[in-house]
């Protein structure tokens, strides 16, 4: 990581199970025309910053997001497994009625502990922060020093929790938009955001 001088952080664009608020973890659906919208936008927005390799997770509405964003910038892509979103378990493709109904009592259990509880038959936060340094330290391996990581919210928390040098109620409470690319620079651990909401974080 030390040989980083800036990470670039971006979310998937918006999915139809982003707009049905359904559970998504591993499982995925199609970018909307919004999503599509968004990661045209990014690949505008990032091109002139240096970026010289990317990173994806290997779920497919981020791999469709890195895509279009590498149409501008023609570098190669290369998939991280350990990228993909947090694990939902059984709670994968369900609304939050839903969840209410088969798993009662789950959520409120879930908002108790949120680093710790784990998704029935799928990860904790604190699961997915080990995996978020094994990306991280993969990503350290290669050659590039302007990396743009293209990944999911949840997994985009851990990530910047070890970025950031951040604990973990602090990674929790933090949002990434669709529409917002986070520029990090992780010797001064100072944030910065690349879209509509650009604002320093």
């Amino acid at each position: 990581m030390n040989s980083w001088d800036t990470v670039f952080l971006a979310r998937h664009g918006q999915t139809q199970w982003n707009l049905q608020r359904r559970k998504q973890g591993r499982l995925d659906s199609a970018l909307t025309h919004d999503g599509v919208a968004q990661a045209h936008r990014h690949a505008a927005a990032l091109q002139g910053h240096g970026i010289d390799a990317i990173f994806v997770s290997p779920l497919g509405r981020a791999v469709a997001t890195a895509s279009i964003i590498n149409d501008a910038l023609g570098l190669e892509i290369d998939v991280v497994d350990e990228l993909a979103e947090v694990d939902h378990g059984q709670f994968s493709g369900l609304i939050d009625d839903q969840i209410d109904t088969q798993f009662p009592g789950e959520r409120q259990r879930r908002a108790a502990d949120k680093y710790h509880w784990q998704f029935p038959g799928g990860e904790s936060y604190a699961d997915a922060a080990t995996r978020a340094a094994s990306a991280l330290h993969r990503i350290g391996h290669q050659p590039a020093r302007r990396p743009l990581i293209v990944s999911h919210e949840m997994i985009g928390r851990m990530l910047q929790l070890h970025l950031l040098g951040l604990d973990p109620q602090a990674a929790l409470a933090r949002s990434h938009p669709h529409d917002v690319v986070f520029q990090i620079d992780p010797a001064s651990r100072e944030c910065h955001s690349i879209g509509p909401g650009g604002v320093s974080a």
